[in-house]
């Protein structure tokens, strides 16, 4: 027993403690969601007492339209995340596979560009918006499609140089036979190269839908219409206040927002390592 512990034992030890430090903090979670008295410290005592009340309230409240922030959030999430995808795989190709002036450039400046914390971004960013009001108000202070674009152009940089990495790992003999057979770069984009680095757009496409959902500061600065607010910036509202917080209903709120990470983590699990580690390694 003792050397079977020394060989291989202590793995499945530490293996039990890393699953009990992940799962612990959702069941205490998902017992605040179902407790009564709508406290933290009332959960200690896990599933004691338990209602579906934060739930129900949760929809039923006229002053924090919960289902409207969960759409708003689907859709701010969806168009990032496929917009993302788009330029990052636009941007990533172009750097790998063409060569002209100002390309070292580009890349270097994209790279020093993202050295710098968003946070002083905050500042330009909306006053830039404000000022898209008197001239283009479809994406000013208030719009969720401004909102859209700020994430799109917060993770290019980052996107175009992790796909330019996994472009370079496809082959460019691919490319010349079907500029041989008459393809235009256009079709050897859209049918030979992209279909062939479809765990990188999986990856690209699950970390911008994730980051825009959890994302409270930008969202929070851009949306100031409770009905365009999403789900991280709306459900703040049940715990901003020193008195009368819910724990309870935001809890049951948080837990209801992890439910499209989760699908769609699960969708996309099978691309997830292939995507991460074959841009780091170059043919």
């Amino acid at each position: 027993m003792i050397r079977w512990f020394a060989r291989t034992g202590w793995r499945h030890l530490i293996g039990v403690l890393a699953v009990v430090v992940a799962v612990f903090p959702l069941v205490f979670v998902l017992s605040a969601s179902l407790n009564p008295s709508g406290t933290l410290t009332g959960s200690n005592e896990l599933f004691s007492d338990t209602t579906d009340a934060h739930y129900r309230e949760l929809f039923d409240d006229p002053l924090h339209p919960f289902g409207k922030w969960f759409l708003n959030s689907m859709a701010v999430g969806l168009a990032t995340a496929i917009g993302s995808v788009f330029l990052g795989a636009c941007a990533g190709y172009a750097f790998s596979r063409f060569r002209f002036r100002g390309r070292k450039a580009g890349l270097t400046t994209l790279l020093l560009v993202q050295m710098f914390p968003q946070l002083l971004a905050y500042v330009a960013l909306f006053l830039l918006l404000s000022g898209f009001d008197d001239v283009f108000p479809a994406i000013g202070l208030g719009s969720r499609l401004g909102l859209v674009m700020i994430y799109l152009g917060g993770a290019l940089g980052v996107n175009t140089y992790l796909m330019k990495g996994f472009f370079d790992t496809v082959p460019r003999d691919l490319d010349e036979a079907a500029r041989i057979d008459g393809a235009s770069h256009a079709q050897v984009f859209f049918r030979i190269v992209l279909p062939l680095v479809a765990p990188v757009l999986a990856v690209v496409a699950l970390l911008s839908f994730v980051a825009t959902l959890n994302d409270f500061v930008i969202a929070s600065l851009v949306l100031n219409d409770p009905d365009k607010q999403t789900l991280a910036v709306g459900l703040y509202h049940f715990i901003s206040y020193g008195v009368g917080r819910n724990w309870g209903v935001f809890a049951a709120g948080v837990l209801i927002a992890a439910l499209p990470v989760l699908v769609l983590f699960q969708f996309l699990q099978r691309f997830i390592v292939g995507g991460l580690t074959a841009g780091a390694v170059k043919n």
